[in-house]
């Protein structure tokens, strides 16, 4: 425990410069920004400004992404509640009681509850990243390839089968990102592949340009497309004090503290990410509520249990990406992706060679925390207005962002036609359901799952039978069923409990 603190003293050392403490402030306020307006999100915020974080120290980069990460999460709240429009998707609970507590004259107790449910469970989160996070590490030093390439396995079927409506189309989106994954020279062989005699893809296809083709491009042509586009949005207005009163404080309590459990838990999970938490949340503080039925009418605890999740989740999510190097949604596969910029390779080894900057990502994530506080209720009717901007305006800007940040990368305009390309391929996913998050995390694990996999046959001489010799091994095979035909198994048992249902309900009205 006295190493901990000892290493999150020197994290705040790091964390308290000047410069440190301006890009950590700039990127919870633009998370904040993104947050409150709909349709960005926060990985087409990371995506876009990852080439201009290119000449950053390390330290100083990922301070300004991770920020971004947290503060959207924050920001979103404010258009659930004064508009009923999500900002993020995390926030899409919030919507149900607190725009019902914004019609009610009670905004500002919703904003409170949400904002201060968010910094305590971003805290307590936090505390959990810092005593879970090197116990992992330690303990992945067991694992060895074939136990690392199950474990790659597992984040892309929990994120398929479990974050999406449809686990087919969920899986379909994984082999179009491995697919794109095997594009360039083969890392062993030097053999190359689907080049298709183009110089330019014998590198491969880069990340970033992957990620804003996909959810920047399709966002921005499916918005600017709309034939009737809301540009005035019906506000609720702030009324009365911004503060909770006793008995608001009485009954957020309860679903702070069990909203930043069950989101860390959530968060923890490889491939899930905050969103799950937030509608899990709620389902749990409405079961346990002695008024159920005051749930969609204004109750101030359907907003701070789903908002202390989705926050708790965040720090979550870091747990597998700072240990195992997995991300734990496809946001922070960008950050994933972003280490691997640097050089630097996310893991058991991190706490060792690195400690350093992991440290001070955590000690920045507490300051802007704070910084995130000071920000949102003062500044909500600030952010409020920002929703009256017209939303073509908005979506080109972002077209133009993305052919800018595209082509800053290699200053190739070769990167322009991919980006096109890409960008229909999105769009296309998008019209037809298809998820698109699942794509991107099998981008960015599909050469680590390729090399581990590999390295484990080398090992075994081709021995398929390596995978099941180790315990770890045998209870991630397991575990990896289970997530692939359990959700089969539900759906297969609820169309069957309708189809009864109905049957019964034509025996009666006969």
């Amino acid at each position: 425990m006295g190493d901990v603190f000892s290493n999150l003293l020197t994290g705040f050392q790091n964390a308290l410069t000047l410069t440190n403490i301006g890009f950590g402030f700039l990127g919870v306020f633009i998370g904040t920004l993104v947050g409150v307006i709909p349709g960005i999100g926060p990985i087409n915020a990371i995506a876009l400004l990852i080439p201009l974080s290119f000449g950053l120290d390390p330290v100083t980069g990922l301070i300004l992404l991770t920020g971004v990460y947290y503060g959207s999460m924050y920001g979103g709240s404010t258009t659930s509640i004064l508009v009923r429009t999500p900002g993020e998707v995390a926030s899409i609970v919030t919507t149900l009681d607190g725009y019902e507590m914004a019609r009610q004259g009670r905004a500002g107790p919703a904003l409170s509850t949400a904002a201060i449910g968010s910094f305590i469970a971003g805290t307590l989160a936090l505390v959990g990243l810092m005593f879970l996070a090197p116990v992992i590490a330690k303990a992945a030093y067991y694992f060895g390839s074939a136990e690392y390439f199950l474990l790659i396995i597992l984040a892309m079927s929990m994120i398929s089968s479990l974050s999406t409506g449809s686990a087919l189309k969920g899986y379909i989106s994984v082999f179009i990102g491995l697919a794109v994954a095997t594009v360039g020279i083969d890392p062993q062989s030097g053999i190359n592949r689907f080049t298709f005699g183009i110089t330019n893809l014998l590198d491969g296809i880069d990340f970033i340009l992957f990620s804003i083709a996909l959810f920047a491009i399709p966002e921005a042509l499916s918005n600017i497309g709309k034939k009737k586009l809301e540009t005035k949005m019906q506000i609720q207005k702030i009324k009365g004090s911004l503060w909770m009163n006793r008995e608001d404080w009485k009954r957020s309590i309860g679903p702070y503290g069990r909203g930043s459990v069950l989101g860390f838990l959530i968060g923890a999970l490889p491939g899930i990410g905050p969103s799950l938490a937030s509608f899990m949340s709620y389902a749990m503080e409405k079961k346990i509520s002695k008024h159920p039925e005051k749930f969609g009418k204004g109750a101030i605890e359907g907003v701070s249990g789903p908002e202390a999740a989705n926050n708790a989740g965040v720090g979550g999510a870091l747990v597998p990406l700072f240990t195992l190097g997995i991300p734990g949604s496809a946001t922070t596969a960008l950050l994933l992706y972003v280490f691997m910029m640097y050089g630097l390779q996310p893991g058991p080894g991190m706490f060792e060679t690195n400690s350093t900057l992991i440290w001070a990502i955590i000690a920045s994530m507490y300051v802007g925390n704070v910084i995130l506080l000071l920000l949102n209720l003062p500044l909500v009717g600030l952010f409020a207005s920002l929703l009256k901007i017209p939303l073509v305006p908005l979506f080109v800007g972002v077209l133009a962002f993305s052919v800018l940040g595209v082509y800053s990368i290699n200053f190739n305009s070769f990167d322009l036609i991919l980006l096109f390309i890409f960008g229909l391929v999105g769009y296309g996913m998008q019209y037809f359901n298809i998820p698109l998050a699942p794509a991107v995390m099998a981008l960015v694990l599909g050469g680590l799952m390729e090399e581990n996999f590999r390295r484990t046959m080398n090992i075994s001489n081709g021995n398929i039978f390596v995978f099941f010799e180790r315990p770890v091994s045998i209870a991630l095979i397991i575990v990896i069923v289970l997530v692939v035909i359990v959700p089969g198994i539900l759906s297969i048992m609820k169309k069957r409990r309708q189809k009864n249902a109905s049957a019964e309900e034509g025996i009666n009205i006969s």
